[in-house]
């Protein structure tokens, strides 16, 4: 059995300041859970390019990367973050949406890029262009640990079926889905888009998210939908937080994985097809 830890932020664009209260969950945490995981963007939230360039750093020298590793090493336990903004050398500028596995020993286990670009206009005062701040990633990550293999994603990327299919047959029964989703569509489709990847993949989907008004120094305002939440391969959903920041704990057993794909082995039954 393998107790994980989602954690729910409301960071700010001070990657300093998100750093402390970060790193505060990740302690109190490691008291329980195997796994800790944090929210997409857990170093900066930011609608300001100015901004971003201000206090985003390249992965080398990330200060809330290098202190997440210092602290899963200090404290024995897998970390996944969720995501960080980093700096890049894009030839447009842009950033890197990037998740991290980080193990025991405090070594970078895996990486995963963003792949897929929030692009969207849900109404006349939300709009999102994330391709124009970041760079897209073109690889899917699959690790093999101790805890079970684990699958990388980022928020949304949840829409992308195909890409949760080629996670669970490369063997991923822990899916994690780091997310900063939009009010609007996450009182919509959160919770039955998130529960729809666990059913078509027959594993555990883990997803801590950023909630609630950010606090920003520029830029337009942000809110986030928050309610990070646990779901096992059957499409139940295991545990799951409300609006506020904190630690929502769950247990998972991976011989739930085996018994779901054994009732329903669809990631088998692919069969070619042509047209339209």
């Amino acid at each position: 059995m393998t107790r994980a830890a989602l954690i729910q932020l409301s960071s700010s664009d001070d990657p300093a300041a998100n750093l402390v209260k970060t790193r505060e969950y990740v302690s109190n945490a490691a008291q329980i859970a195997d796994l800790i995981v944090t929210p997409e963007v857990t170093n900066c939230v930011s609608t300001s390019r100015t901004r971003q360039i201000e206090v985003l750093r390249p992965e080398a020298e990330d200060p809330t990367l290098a202190a997440l590793r210092d602290d899963a090493a200090r404290l024995g336990k897998w970390v996944l973050i969720g995501s960080l903004a980093l700096k890049t050398d894009d030839p447009q500028g842009r950033f890197a949406n990037r998740s991290f596995l980080i193990n025991p020993a405090g070594d970078i286990a895996a990486r995963y890029d963003k792949i897929h670009m929030f692009d969207v206009t849900i109404s006349d005062t939300e709009q999102y262009h994330e391709s124009k701040g970041y760079r897209p990633g073109d690889q899917i990550t699959v690790v093999d640990t101790p805890l079970g293999k684990i699958g990388l994603t980022i928020c949304y990327d949840m829409r992308f079926p195909a890409l949760y299919r080629a996670l669970g047959q490369a063997g991923a029964q822990i899916i994690t889905v780091p997310s900063a989703f939009s009010p609007v569509t996450g009182a919509a489709h959160w919770e039955v888009l998130l529960r729809s990847r666990a059913i078509e993949t027959g594993a555990y989907i883990l997803a801590p998210a950023q909630t609630g008004q950010h606090a920003l120094t520029r830029g337009r305002p942000r809110a986030t939908f928050g309610h990070s939440v646990a779901i096992d391969p059957w499409g139940g959903i295991e545990a799951k937080a409300g609006a506020a920041p904190g630690v929502t704990l769950v247990a998972l057993d991976l011989a739930q994985v085996t018994l779901a794909r054994t009732r329903i082995p669809a990631l088998s039954h692919d069969r070619p097809f042509s047209g339209p």
